[in-house]
Formats: structure tokens, C-alpha cells, sequence
């Protein structure tokens, strides 16, 4: 099995994102472009109803603005946790019949993530891509605040954040915050996941209203709709 590159895909590559619409996926996209590497597609995978991102609980309209924000498309898979990984395999597949060799991931440190990450592009023949891999967890979020990237927190482990804290903006303020309540501000072990909107990527900017709050399997989420 081929190792994952900690980095990006060389310039000129063509490649694909594995995108679940928060900073950490959008930050590894933006550094590979920046890196002169050519992003072709986005990948997700949805609940097997087919309307919500299995990662974040994202409702697939948002997804949808955020790919023609970004102007690249999207190949969305619907699954079960039980048949993630091979749903997962299928879209990659898909990519590599495109002649996309090369597949980017937004993981920073957990080294299960990334023995699946170049499990599953091994199988389909592509390169795992960690642009973000073993790098300061809050240089990291600070980055991402710097670049220009907006995003708005969109679930929070129940039992480490308050509800309150769904709909806050990622700012420096709130990243001060969580450091002080003991939480990483970059939310790596799924402490928090976040909502991009608008930045350096972005051809318009997404306008959302918040919704209902819901408590679910340890998370709070808040189900944002497009204005």
C-alpha cells in the first residue's frame, strides 16, 4: 500500500478533494491550490437517504451551493456507516476512470484517518494527498481565519459544548474561547465541525439562517438553510 504525501499534488496535477464542506477540507483545497496543483472534483458521501452528509449533517443544498461557489463539481455517494468505505471506493474509482490520479485529504494528526485515507485510494489507484498532516492544530485554524475563509459551526459534541455555541462564526475570538474551555480550537477530534461560506475560493459568498437545533448521537446540530 502506497504511503500518503504529506503535502500536495505536484503543480499542474489535476485532483480530487474528499470536501465535507468544513475548514479542514477547504484549507487542504486552498493549500493545494496555492501550490499550483489544478482541483477537478469534490467528493462526499451522504446518508442513505441522500439528502445530509453523513460527517457533518450537512443538508446536500448547502454542498451543492458550496461546489458552484467553488465552481468544480460534486460526486455524491449514499451510505450506510457499514457501507461507507466502499461507497467511498466506488467514487473514487469514478475518478480514477476520469483519469484523476491523485485524491486530497483535510486530516491533520489521527493516524487511523490516514491508514484509511491510502487504504481506500490504493484500492481505486489513485495518491493520497494530506496537505495538513502532523502541523499545529491552531496555526492551522489561524490560517484558515487569515486566508479570508468564513465559516460558522454547524455541530458540537454535546458533552464538551454548549448548543450556544452553534451558528458562531470561526474567529479569533472564538478560537481563544475554546482554548480556554479545553477545547482545541482546530476541533480535530471532532469536538466541533464547521460550515465554509465564503472566501479566497469562492466566487459568492453563501447567505444561510439557522434552524432548528437538534440533539443526535452526542452532537448538537443546527440545520442551516440557504437565504
Amino acid at each position: 500500500m502506497k504511503p500518503a504525501v504529506l503535502g500536495t499534488p505536484p503543480v499542474g496535477t489535476g485532483f480530487g478533494v474528499s470536501f465535507s464542506g468544513g475548514k479542514d477540507s477547504t484549507l487542504a483545497l486552498w493549500r493545494s491550490v496555492q501550490a499550483g496543483a489544478s482541483p477537478k472534483v469534490l467528493v462526499n458521501v451522504l446518508t442513505e437517504g441522500g439528502q445530509r452528509s453523513r460527517s457533518h449533517g450537512l443538508h446536500k443544498s448547502l454542498l451543492q451551493a458550496q461546489a458552484q461557489a467553488l465552481g468544480l463539481p460534486m460526486v455524491f455517494k449514499s451510505a450506510t456507516w457499514a457501507d461507507y468505505e466502499a461507497r467511498f471506493t466506488e467514487a473514487l474509482g469514478e475518478l480514477a476512470y476520469l483519469g484523476i490520479k491523485d485524491m486530497v485529504f483535510g486530516d491533520i494528526d489521527l493516524e487511523d484517518h490516514r491508514v484509511w485515507e491510502e487504504k481506500v485510494c490504493a484500492q481505486a489507484g489513485l495518491t493520497c494527498y494530506l496537505p495538513l498532516y502532523q502541523q499545529n492544530r491552531v496555526a492551522l485554524t489561524e490560517e484558515f481565519i487569515a486566508a479570508g475563509f468564513k465559516a460558522v459551526l454547524v455541530a458540537v459534541q454535546a458533552e464538551r459544548l454548549s448548543a450556544d455555541f452553534l451558528g458562531r462564526v470561526l474567529d479569533s475570538q472564538l478560537v481563544r474561547e475554546l482554548a480556554a474551555l479545553g477545547v482545541d480550537p482546530c476541533g480535530e477530534e471532532g469536538e466541533y465541525h464547521s460550515l465554509v461560506t465564503d472566501g479566497p475560493l469562492f466566487a459568492q459568498s453563501l447567505v444561510v439562517s439557522p434552524g432548528e437545533k437538534v440533539l443526535k448521537e452526542g452532537y448538537w446540530f443546527l440545520d442551516l438553510k440557504l437565504s
